[in-house]
């Protein structure tokens, strides 16, 4: 089967990045205007806005004025073949059309289940259960520097305690990729470091050095900036996550409560070769 034709030509997309994008004023679109004829089948602005719709997203941002152009061509192009065809037309385009209706109105179905109201208790009960028992866990900001040695190490420290600025020894002389920063590490909670870093740090006091650290990527020299603990989000941070949650749930629910009350018979799908699916050939 061959590739179908894109009739929205790639020469008219380049041209239309080289345009300067123009400030409209916003207007209501009225869909059953008609914008053109085409040997007496109308092409209305309802027509233009799915076909716009169904532009790849990178296209769709290109300046009203070439997209108008682009998809009006587009669909009188479309409109002029169509007219012209004469046959009969494969039986995979009727069979894709009858599964393109099956999977629209689908669609709004499970739209319609969607958008039903939610129950405020059902979504403060999500919430409780999802982060009503989440534990206050202690975050810490720490940076470290990292060197080769034990005794690097060692000479770091006792620099450190006679006043040198931990940050600046850090950019001079850690390996790691932190140094150029400081060593600042940011924030981090457990288990985000290897064990040995995690314990020399949370033995810490604020502000205070660490003693030579030894871990798998050599000896660190840390310093504890700060701790927090980090609490369980507020409802409404996580409001639109639950509530989608919700319909998504109820939507499963409620597609798999219609299936299994309408009267389905599968069993003639059970003599039938799996591999034929992907016998498109037939089909022309």
């Amino acid at each position: 089967m061959q590739k179908p034709l894109t009739f929205l030509a790639p020469l008219a997309i380049m041209a239309a990045l080289a345009l300067p994008a123009q400030a409209q004023e916003t207007v209501t679109a009225d869909p059953t205007t008609v914008v053109a004829t085409v040997g007496g089948t109308e092409i209305t602005v309802g027509h233009m806005i799915v076909a716009w719709a169904s532009l790849p997203e990178q296209y769709q941002s290109l300046p009203d004025d070439v997209l108008f152009k682009g998809i009006l061509d587009q669909l009188v192009q479309q409109t002029a073949l169509m007219q012209q065809f004469e046959g009969t037309l494969p039986a995979r385009v009727d069979i894709q059309l009858e599964n393109e209706r099956r999977s629209l109105t689908a669609g709004e179905a499970v739209n319609g289940i969607m958008e039903q109201p939610l129950d405020e208790a059902e979504v403060l009960a999500t919430y409780e259960a999802d982060f009503g028992g989440v534990e206050q866990a202690p975050e810490y900001n720490a940076s470290h520097i990292l060197v080769e040695t034990e005794e690097e190490a060692k000479a770091i420290v006792e620099d450190i305690a006679n006043g040198a600025d931990f940050a600046a020894v850090a950019r001079e002389k850690s390996t790691g990729p932190s140094g150029p920063n400081g060593g600042q590490l940011g924030w981090f909670g457990a288990g985000a470091m290897v064990p040995e870093f995690e314990k020399a740090v949370t033995e810490l006091e604020t502000g205070a050095v660490s003693d030579p650290v030894k871990t798998q990527f050599g000896w660190h020299v840390i310093i504890l900036n700060e701790t927090r603990v980090q609490d369980a989000p507020a409802l409404e941070e996580v409001r639109e996550q639950i509530e989608l949650q919700l319909r998504q749930i109820r939507a499963q629910s409620q597609i798999e409560a219609i299936t299994a009350a309408t009267d389905v018979d599968r069993s003639a799908a059970e003599g039938v070769d799996p591999s034929v699916i992907k016998q498109i050939n037939v089909l022309e």
